[in-house]
């Protein structure tokens, strides 16, 4: 029986990443106990096994190099045979992502092969990355319906928190009723408020960790429903409390310094519709202000035109398209940026392929840009073409990187970021769409990669990403 060791490479010391640690940090654990475990040292290492007990003469198996995440390695097969990792087919030269719990066969099948699992050791850098905050589950509820917060959001300068649709009613109705917004649990005047998805994410990890305090989907649905706080807002009070940029205004309470109401009073109007009517509307002491993610400038929260205010596919805030329809134009006092940032998804243009495309693989970038060189027609003309196929819905939404993805529609305002993921998804229908005998004769002798799309190994190893088809659908893995 082969008897499996391991051995620094000729470049340790040649790369930040290959300079030996103090103490192993992964082991290969045999899953034959009279085997020994093979201890990782470095943080690039080849294991090599011996041909017989009384050789000296090695052959290599496996190089292993340890990721920045300390969490991950990536294990490069230097057999002369296949190798199974997770049971999924490992060719010679081939790099894989490995993980604790990841087994090992040295061969192509399990009989007559030794089988080890990857064990990462608990060190300091890995405790450290692994440490949990602890949080008291009564902190994490909503004051108002008394649940564990649902889209959180944070108002200032409190700085309490709730679930977005509770705080939503509460604010249209305090509007209504009084002159200024306060606080619901604290009573103090409430002057912003906004999305916070720090505390969102520590409000999953509450759920997972205890599914008892999940809301019913019908619960869920109802307080969705009334939502309405998707960007930050700018709360103004009776007394006139306003400010011409949210930004500034957080970077104040954060800063303690004091309120000067005077001072906001001479400030001027947040937004062109403050001074005066402009299209049939103007803005009262009770209007919410939204700020752009452009230019800064402020509009008016309108329900009735939200479309021209939010992107769609980000729920980000652009005031291009609203000011445009209220034909207002840039000038001294009030910031406008140029509606074509933020427009009709039938209305934007593109001369050249998404960096962000078939998940930045350059290569599948370029065969994509020979099959439409091919067609005889522009990128904007395939892109065009399949918006219509997206329009009619005759094509598969799931893997949209988009919000609001059902309701996308041809007529669906967008930004430039979310218009270039929009085409990104568009071209992988266009590639997958293009019949085998029709692709350029180097993509056409490529097999595909068994994770095709989610393949990971893609984006760091060159030679895999050239010779492996990746505008594919997974037949393994997670995303099967």
């Amino acid at each position: 029986m082969d008897m499996v060791t391991s051995s620094s490479t000729a470049e340790v010391g040649e790369s930040s990443t290959s300079k030996p640690t103090s103490h192993f940090w992964a082991k290969l654990v045999p899953l034959d106990a009279q085997l020994s475990d093979v201890e990782i040292c470095s943080n690039e290492m080849i294991v090599s096994s011996q041909v017989t007990s009384s050789s000296q003469e090695k052959h290599e198996w496996c190089r292993i190099t340890r990721n920045p995440d300390l969490l991950t390695a990536m294990m490069k097969n230097k057999s002369s045979n296949d190798m199974l990792v997770d049971d999924a087919v490992v060719q010679r030269e081939d790099v894989v992502e490995i993980k604790c719990g990841t087994e090992i066969v040295l061969g192509p099948n399990r009989e007559g092969y030794l089988s080890y699992k990857f064990k990462l050791m608990p060190g300091p850098k890995t405790c450290k990355r692994q440490l949990k905050i602890c949080v008291d589950v009564e902190h994490a509820k909503c004051s108002i319906c008394l649940n564990i917060w649902h889209d959180v959001v944070t108002i200032a300068p409190c700085l309490h928190n709730f679930c977005n649709g509770c705080f939503s009613e509460w604010l249209k109705r305090s509007q209504k009723k009084h002159s200024s917004v306060l606080c619901p649990q604290c009573r103090a005047v409430v002057q912003f408020a906004g999305r916070n998805h720090f505390l969102r994410n520590i409000e999953e990890d509450i759920l997972r960790a205890d599914p008892s305090l999940r809301r019913s989907n019908e619960e869920v649905a109802l307080i969705d429903s009334y939502a309405t706080i998707r960007s930050n807002l700018v709360i103004r009070s009776g007394r006139g409390i306003q400010r011409k940029r949210a930004q500034a205004f957080l970077d104040e309470v954060l800063d303690n310094e004091e309120y000067d109401s005077q001072e906001s009073d001479d400030a001027g109007p947040q937004c062109p519709q403050c001074g005066s009517e402009i299209g049939g509307f103007q803005c009262n002491q009770h209007t919410i202000h939204l700020q752009c993610q452009v230019c800064g400038g402020m509009m008016p929260s309108r329900a009735d035109m939200s479309e021209l205010q939010h992107c769609m596919g980000c729920d980000r805030t652009f005031c291009g398209a609203y000011w445009h329809a209220q034909m207002v134009t840039r000038s001294d006092f009030y910031p406008v940026c140029n509606n074509e940032i933020f427009r009709p998804i039938s209305e934007h243009t593109i001369t050249g392929i998404p960096f962000l495309a078939h998940e930045m693989n350059r290569h599948e970038q370029d065969i994509t840009e020979r099959c439409i060189r091919q067609t005889g027609r522009t990128l904007q003309e395939v892109v065009a073409e399949w918006i219509r196929k997206l329009n009619n819905r005759e094509i598969d939404r799931t893997r949209m990187p988009l919000n609001h993805a059902e309701r996308i529609t041809a007529a669906t305002h967008v930004c430039s970021t979310c218009y270039e993921k929009l085409v990104s998804f568009l071209l992988y229908w266009f590639r997958i769409s293009i019949p085998k005998y029709l692709l350029p004769p180097d993509a056409l002798q490529r097999e595909d990669c068994w994770y095709g799309y989610a393949c990971r190994t893609q984006h760091h190893n060159e030679e895999h990403a050239r010779k492996r088809n990746h505008v594919c659908r997974p037949t393994r893995g997670a995303n099967v």
